[in-house]
């Protein structure tokens, strides 16, 4: 049975959350920015109406979200009061606060992504390290653990590129995760993971270290500007390998994008490659391969200025992109993130996709001066 200092607790966390998100003056601003959906004229403008359209929803799912804390932290308070009654039991009463408790640390953490970027969705590449076999397992697991998480997240999920491994697992594979708050919520998987563990392709049954690589960038739509050169492309065709009928493999499906980009700042150039196998239509895997491309010189234009804000937050832990962030050491029965120190032994919770802790404290850690704006 719950206390009342639980009770206290969650209360306070509600008030404060309409307090954090100003919740009276989102609704004013929705009725606000409804109004202007109105205007004659105002789907002439696509693009513009459908941002207007996205603005105005973004606000009311924070209102829909602070309305729902509200109710359960009622409805906490009443049963509370219930069973001084007898008339709920204290399962019940538990029931309710742990729903209740759930429900806040969700919006709170959301609240922690306030960056243009944290609310799209992302595009998550996976690379196998040196290694060969072993190494091309582990990569094709990590795509599992993270298909399952979007799964089990209510995210779109969908492999717009894979190579298979010469012998089992997979050498990359491009992965687009639809959805709000996506790339917010994965951003903290950037880096290289760590896997430890007796090696099911070594016949003396040594214990292997394989690697692999994690790149998440955000899943940029038409309602983003990104500047793109169209005479630095250059475009291959080949036949999309696999399986998918007989049109995949004799019909040059797939495309290979080639992007010569230079730096404004330094002027260095380097070429960005793209592949796109997704579908059987040369168009629309040459439009995704775009979509992509402007995902990636979103993503580097935020990291100069994530890399700016570093600088100034010079005194907070360093977070290092693309350094080992996670091991994962199967035998142990043990994974931990190296940045946050969070650990647990539910090996297979983890790999089955459960990774919502390990979210949670790495945006509590490096996200908490949302709480201080």
């Amino acid at each position: 049975m719950i206390t009342i200092e639980q009770l206290k607790d969650v209360k306070e966390r509600t008030d404060a959350l309409r307090r954090y998100l100003d919740v009276d003056g989102k609704k004013i601003q929705v009725e606000e920015e409804q109004l202007r959906t109105q205007a004659p004229g105002f789907w002439d403008d696509q693009k513009k109406a459908e941002a207007q359209m996205k603005l105005v929803k973004g606000l009311q799912k924070w209102i829909d979200g602070y309305q729902e804390v509200k109710t359960l932290s009622d409805e906490l308070e009443l049963s509370f009061d219930f069973y001084k009654d007898e008339l709920v039991t204290e399962e019940e009463v538990d029931q309710a606060y742990a729903k209740a408790l759930e429900t806040i640390e969700n919006l709170e953490l959301k609240n922690m992504l306030r960056e243009e970027a944290d609310q799209m969705g992302c595009v998550l590449k996976i690379n196998s390290g040196a290694g060969g076999t072993e190494s091309q397992d582990w990569a094709s697991m990590l795509m599992r653990m993270y298909l399952r998480w979007a799964e089990s997240n209510g995210y779109k999920a969908s492999i717009s590129n894979l190579q298979e491994g010469d012998e089992a697992g997979i050498k990359t594979c491009t992965i687009q995760v639809e959805g709000d708050y996506a790339y917010g919520y994965l951003k903290g998987e950037n880096g290289v993971h760590r896997l430890v563990r007796v090696s099911p392709y070594n016949a003396q049954g040594k214990r292997m270290t394989s690697f692999a690589s994690v790149f998440v960038s955000p899943l940029v739509d038409d309602t983003i500007e990104v500047q793109i050169n169209q005479a630095a492309i250059t475009w291959d065709l080949f036949r999309s390998g696999g399986a998918g009928g007989q049109n995949v493999n004799k019909v040059e499906t797939g495309v290979r994008l080639r992007y010569k980009y230079k730096d404004p700042e330094t002027d260095e150039e380097e070429e960005i490659l793209i592949e796109n196998t997704e579908t059987r239509s040369q168009l629309d895997n040459r439009e995704n391969a775009m979509r992509l491309l402007r995902s990636q010189l979103y993503d580097r234009e935020l990291q100069k200025r994530l890399a700016e804000q570093r600088k100034i937050e010079a005194g907070k832990k360093k977070i290092e992109w693309g350094s080992q962030i996670r091991s994962y050491v199967f035998d142990d029965r043990r994974v931990k993130d190296h940045r946050t120190n969070y650990q647990t032994s539910d090996v297979n919770g983890v790999m089955d996709g459960k990774i919502d802790d390990f979210i949670k404290a790495y945006l509590m850690e490096f996200s908490s001066e949302g709480e201080n704006e």
